[in-house]
């Protein structure tokens, strides 16, 4: 059954799904869907055509589907959209998307968005994301599932961090952040593996140790960078992680992408 507190304000086209519970003084826009059981904690404001998926729960002063932080935004309907069992604590801000940057905002499944977490217009979020307090994003950034970005971190626009990739606390992330990478310093370097989380993932000891290899090969090795990309490809062409890797810098486009021991990427 939904429970709405009498203090909280609901317009009028504004959907609900079953078991909703909507607590103190949160205020929700005619365009908002919230899915069975969504629960607003209390002082949660959701605007836009926002729509949020089954069990997510969304804590104190969020605000979630406000226009977009660009000069770019003309007011079009654009979206924002959160997937379901989402975790959602105090003061997160999530925009819309902008009429040029694809119009729609999407974070994924699972994710966990601690205090202060920002996600700005037309980012893509996986499924079982983790942002410690204050992690931001600037617009356009694709995240893979199963990410962990840093406490204080933020990402540049445009930048892709690929899935299960690891980034440090307190870190500018400027390049794209590989696969299975972990990324650290105030300007991000990438440090080797998450091998914590592909331990968590059960990777065997033989496939880590067949990353660790073309981790060597691609980024440590001599010669050019586009000649060890392609011998990487070649040697590691049936292992789906290493090939996971190799597509995901061959689709580079807006950002360098981010290498070992450099203080500024290449």
């Amino acid at each position: 059954m939904t429970a709405i507190d009498a203090t909280a304000r609901v317009a009028p086209g504004a959907v609900t799904g079953k078991d909703v519970s909507i607590g103190p003084y949160c205020v929700i826009g005619p365009d908002v869907v919230l899915g069975d059981g969504v629960r607003l904690v209390a002082h949660v404001h959701i605007a836009g055509h926002t729509t949020i998926g089954p069990r997510t729960v969304i804590y104190p002063f969020a605000s979630l589907g406000t226009p977009p932080q660009s000069t770019r935004y003309r007011g079009g309907a654009t979206r924002l959209t959160i997937g379901a069992d989402c975790d959602l604590r105090e003061s997160v801000t999530m925009n819309l998307g902008t009429e040029d940057g694809g119009g729609i905002t999407t974070v994924g499944d699972g994710c966990f968005f601690m205090a202060n977490s920002h996600v700005a217009h037309d980012c893509h979020v996986g499924n079982n994301v983790t942002f410690a307090n204050c992690a931001t994003l600037g617009g356009h950034v694709e995240v893979g599932d199963g990410v962990v970005l840093g406490g204080l971190s933020a990402v540049h626009q445009f930048t892709r961090v690929g899935p299960f990739a690891m980034i440090g606390g307190v870190c500018g992330v400027r390049g794209d952040i590989i696969p299975y990478g972990l990324a650290n310093g105030d300007y991000a370097r990438l440090e080797g593996l998450n091998l914590i989380g592909l331990k968590r993932r059960k990777f065997s000891r033989e496939r880590i140790q067949a990353l660790r290899r073309a981790y060597q090969r691609l980024f440590l090795d001599p010669g050019q960078f586009a000649e060890r990309l392609e011998r990487v490809a070649q040697e590691f062409a049936d292992d789906e992680a290493v090939m996971q890797i190799v597509a995901f810098v061959r689709a580079g486009e807006h950002r360098p992408l981010c290498r070992p021991g450099l203080t500024r990427e290449e």
